[in-house]
């Protein structure tokens, strides 16, 4: 017995005999999978697959802008008042008008003056007189917009129907003052004579007020129209 031992291979001698599986062939068993592995492994492709399609179809973030890339938004500026863009007439600068832009008959302009009293700004208005000569003074009137008495707006009508429609009066073919407090017509071709025998332009033609508008003389030097003194 030992002599067959030692007529074996060393390599074979200590070799152990691999255990045979019934049905299988070979030296390399065949592995057949479970089902219950099949049908996880499948669950887990079908889990996998619904992950992927969910995180596909989620809407995307959206980085927010940098503070200097915020969309800018436009205030609009505030509309200029309107007194400031009307000429205020000051003892350094007192032209209020050009005689180009006066130049048409009853053709009128807003203007400030300073109050040398009180300091205050008066609102005038300058009138182009028919007839008159448009270098010289007598061609224009100018008068304070407040009413001599009372915190009443005069108005320079130069729309017939209004005067009509709104003072009654209608005997007149140009335009008039008017004061719509009181329904007093002013006219600025008639003159009327004040205590102390000063005479003012507006005479009173209709209503109750007690004296025309208060006067605003005017000087022409040269093409400048200006206001002077307020009365």
């Amino acid at each position: 017995m030992l002599s067959q031992m030692t007529d074996q291979p060393p390599s074979d001698r200590f070799k152990s005999e691999m255990p045979q599986i019934p049905g299988v062939s070979g030296s390399r068993a065949t592995t057949v999978p479970n089902p219950a592995v099949k049908l996880v492994i499948g669950l887990l492709a079908v889990l996998l697959m619904i992950f992927l399609g969910a995180r596909a179809l989620r809407p995307k973030r959206v980085a927010p802008q940098a503070v200097d890339q915020q969309p800018q938004i436009e205030v609009p500026a505030p509309a200029p008042d309107p007194s400031t863009l009307l000429p205020h007439a000051t003892d350094a600068n007192p032209g209020i008008a050009s005689v180009t832009e006066m130049a048409k008959p009853w053709s009128s302009k807003e203007f400030f003056i300073r109050n040398r009293l009180n300091g205050e700004n008066i609102s005038g208005l300058l009138v182009r007189l028919p007839g008159g000569s448009p270098s010289h003074a007598s061609g224009y009137w100018a008068f304070a917009q407040k009413a001599p008495f009372g915190d009443c707006q005069l108005e320079y009508v130069t729309d017939l129907g209004k005067l009509k429609n709104d003072y009654g009066f209608s005997a007149t073919k140009h335009p008039m003052v008017g004061n719509p407090c009181s329904r007093t017509v002013y006219d600025p071709l008639k003159l009327s004579n004040l205590p102390g025998s000063v005479w003012a332009r507006g005479a009173i033609v209709q209503g109750s007020d007690l004296r025309p508008p208060l006067g605003i003389e005017i000087k022409v030097e040269g093409k400048k129209i200006l206001a002077v003194r307020a009365e």
